[in-house]
């Protein structure tokens, strides 16, 4: 699934001056990682957030939010933002607030490093 890349630029500016700031697909689009937490993202035109359980509610109360259904069931303390919602500067900027003082107040992730394939798996290829 391809993603608003003009939306992607918009978010990626917001969150330059992030912590750790990564990018990576996921998702079927764009995810945007600070501190190696999953902070924000891109599906399509619509805005991807991780804001939290204890906030949760609080973000599906706000206009042009709805529930993170990626896999069929709501994944709490993920919501998506319709394209509405992120129309504006400002209106962006207070969502991903949102999403940032979540993933600051996790601890930092360590980055992993990848195994190298095993001799079987090395073979097969």
């Amino acid at each position: 699934m391809a993603y608003d890349a003009a939306l992607a630029v918009r978010v990626r500016t917001r969150l330059a001056r992030a912590p750790g700031l990564a990018e990576r697909s996921m998702f079927g689009g764009l995810c945007f990682l600070v501190n190696g937490h999953m902070c924000a993202g891109i599906v399509g035109d619509t805005l991807m957030l991780r804001v939290g359980p204890e906030r949760y509610a609080e973000a599906l109360a706000r206009p042009h939010a709805r529930e993170m259904d990626f896999t069929g069931r709501p994944l709490k303390g993920m919501i998506y933002v319709d394209p509405p919602g992120i129309a504006s500067g400002a209106a962006l900027g207070r969502w991903l607030d949102m999403a940032i003082a979540f993933v600051q107040s996790e601890p930092t992730k360590k980055a992993t490093k990848k195994k190298p394939p095993t001799r079987r798996k090395a073979r097969q290829r």
